[in-house]
């Protein structure tokens, strides 16, 4: 009990230095002009889809930014070239099917691992301000945060929940399928030094936000487990039972 309070506190020290400098971390002090980013369009459009967390239509997107959508798609196709994010095919009611865009599981935004300390800025101050004096109560009020995250995605399953995971900038991919047990490697660490500095609270917080998303996008699976691996090399994985490819929520 001594060292989870301990773990608190150093967690509070850490998320002050976070807001000083959150902002700085997650956009690239430079960018090279051919790089996809440095057009501020692009840049909203790729921030936007993060944001979001779900596959979105150009026409959505456009609405959101007050853009044309044509003028959004050209861009959006640019993004897709560089690998930045990946077009799908959205089946309607009536009519040609529409393009839904969602951030590319390699995707590496100014040519460099994704990184979100705003978000873990946020998502701390929220846990460590809840009256959570624990790392259950951590993992709690992560678990809270990755439901909301999953509310707004239009589809559940495998796919949605790589999407979601996507957006976070964990990069992704099946490691091992078997029936319905699944094993995910996260690829990329978006919090590497928050997770160097204090392993227990932000991986515990981490655990939560996946529970979460899980709660919301494949109700019928569970966490069998959660393996946090060096931060700097990443390969976290995420060990999943009884989770379908693809299902309407």
């Amino acid at each position: 009990m001594a060292l989870e309070r301990a773990n608190i506190v150093r967690a509070s020290l850490f998320l002050a230095t976070l807001c000083k400098i959150s902002v700085m971390i997650d956009q690239p002090s430079v960018l090279d002009r051919g790089d996809a980013l440095s057009q501020p369009t692009r840049a909203h459009l790729f921030a936007l889809l993060g944001e979001l967390g779900r596959p979105a239509g150009t026409a959505e997107l456009a609405e959101r930014l007050k853009l044309h959508p044509n003028g959004v798609r050209v861009h959006l196709e640019r993004l897709e070239r560089d690998g930045l994010v990946l077009r799908a095919s959205d089946p309607q009611p009536r009519g040609r099917p529409r393009d839904a865009w969602r951030i590319a599981p390699d995707a590496r935004p100014g040519g460099r691992s994704p990184r979100a300390y705003s978000d873990l800025v946020r998502w701390l101050a929220r846990a460590t301000g809840s009256g959570s004096r624990s790392l259950r109560g951590i993992e709690n009020a992560g678990r809270e945060i990755g439901r909301e995250l999953g509310a707004d995605q239009a589809a559940a399953g495998e796919e949605a929940l790589q999407t979601a995971l996507s957006a976070l900038g964990f990069q992704p991919r099946v490691r091992a399928r078997k029936g319905e047990e699944l094993t995910v490697a996260l690829r990329n660490c978006p919090y590497e030094d928050a997770v160097r500095e204090n392993q227990p609270v932000i991986c515990t917080l981490h655990r939560g936000i996946t529970r979460g998303l899980l709660d919301v996008l494949a109700p019928q699976s569970k966490l069998a487990g959660f393996e946090p691996r060096d931060p700097r090399v990443a390969g976290c994985l995420v060990k999943l039972t009884g989770v379908s490819r693809q299902s309407e929520k």
